[in-house]
């Protein structure tokens, strides 16, 4: 089995209301993205081609977060609850039987970041 793995970046702001402490007062975040898919390679030689996987994380995850107030769309937007909503958004697209989403990973600073697996 191979892996392909493509990262993206998108900017966004929210604030935790469920959390006493700094984060819950309104601020953003340049969020990295890392978006892992496993499978058997086709008879062109890839899991899937990354400009697909590039389309699909765009129209349906980027289209959403970028520069945007997450509250809006994911009520108590820790991130936690923001991978597991991009897993639910991508999964239906990246699960078939050439591949599937294996890994969500998302960084909320240069150096803490959640892993999603389901």
């Amino acid at each position: 089995m191979l892996c392909v793995v493509k990262e993206f970046t998108f900017d966004a702001a929210h604030n935790l209301v469920e959390y006493h402490g700094k984060c819950e007062k309104l601020h953003g975040h340049t969020y990295k993205l890392q978006v892992m898919v496993c499978g058997e390679k086709d008879r062109e030689g890839m899991v899937i081609d990354f400009v697909e996987l590039k389309e699909i994380v765009k129209k349906e995850v980027l289209s959403y977060l970028d520069h945007a107030y997450i509250n809006e769309i994911i009520p108590q937007p820790s991130a936690e609850n923001i991978a597991e909503w991009i897993w639910e958004r991508l999964e239906p697209h990246l699960n078939n039987e050439r591949c599937k989403l294996s890994e969500i990973r998302l960084w909320e600073t240069p150096t803490s970041f959640v892993i999603y697996r389901k």
